[in-house]
C-alpha cells in the first residue's frame, strides 16, 4: 500500500510544480523538512528540503515574479526565461517523484521519467488554459494569472501529500484539460480553413 501511495503522491507533486514550480516545490520542500507527509532525509534527493535549495526556489520565485511584473506574463511566458521555468518545472516534478518513491526505499529512478511526465502534463495543460483566459481578460486581471498558476499548484501539491489517491483526480482532470483545449484549438483553425 505504501508504494501505490507514493506513486500517487509523487504524481500529485510532479503535477503541482507542472502547474507552476516556485510554491508547490516550496511547499514540498518545506512538508519534508518537518517530515510532515512526506520526508527526503536519508535519500539520494535530500537536497529538495535543505534551506539553500529551498532559498534558490523562493529567489527564483522572486525574479520570475520581478520580470512578470515588468514585462507583462505573457512576454515572460514565451520568451527565455518562460523556457527556463518549464524546464525547471520538468526538472523538479521529476525529483519530487522520484525523492516521493525514496522515502520508503522504494527504487527511484522511475520516478523521474514519471515526474516528467506528470509534470509535462500539467505544464501543457496550464500553459494552453491561461493562454486561452489571458485572452479574454484586461490587461489588470491578465497580470494575476501567474499568482492563480501558483496557488492552484499549491494546491494540488499539498492536497497529494495530505491525500495521495486525490492525485489521480488531478492528473486526471490536467489530461482532460490538455485535450479538450487542443480540441478547441484544433476546430478553431478548421473553421478558419472553411471560411478562407
Amino acid at each position: 500500500m505504501h508504494l501505490a501511495f507514493d506513486i500517487l503522491q509523487g504524481a500529485g507533486l510532479a503535477a503541482g510544480v507542472g502547474i507552476r514550480p516556485f510554491l508547490p516545490g516550496l511547499l514540498a520542500g518545506a512538508l519534508a523538512a518537518g517530515n510532515a507527509g512526506v520526508d527526503f532525509n536519508h535519500t539520494d534527493y535530500s537536497f529538495l528540503e535543505s534551506p539553500g535549495f529551498l532559498a534558490a526556489l523562493f529567489a527564483a520565485l522572486i525574479v520570475v515574479a520581478l520580470a512578470e511584473r515588468r514585462f507583462g506574463p505573457e512576454k515572460v511566458d514565451n520568451g527565455p526565461l518562460g523556457a527556463s521555468v518549464a524546464g525547471i518545472s520538468l526538472g523538479l516534478g521529476a525529483l519530487l517523484f522520484a525523492g516521493s518513491l525514496a522515502d520508503h526505499h522504494h527504487t527511484a529512478w522511475p520516478g523521474l521519467i514519471g515526474g516528467v511526465l506528470c509534470a509535462g502534463i500539467a505544464q501543457a495543460a496550464a500553459r494552453s488554459l491561461f493562454a486561452r483566459t489571458r485572452t479574454r481578460l484586461d490587461a489588470a486581471a491578465a497580470r494575476a494569472l501567474p499568482a492563480y498558476a501558483e496557488g492552484a499548484g499549491l494546491v494540488v501539491a499539498g492536497l497529494s501529500v495530505l491525500l495521495p489517491p486525490l492525485a489521480i483526480v488531478f492528473v486526471a482532470f490536467l489530461a482532460w484539460l490538455l485535450i479538450t483545449g487542443r480540441r478547441r484549438e484544433g476546430s478553431k483553425f478548421a473553421g478558419l480553413r472553411i471560411l478562407r
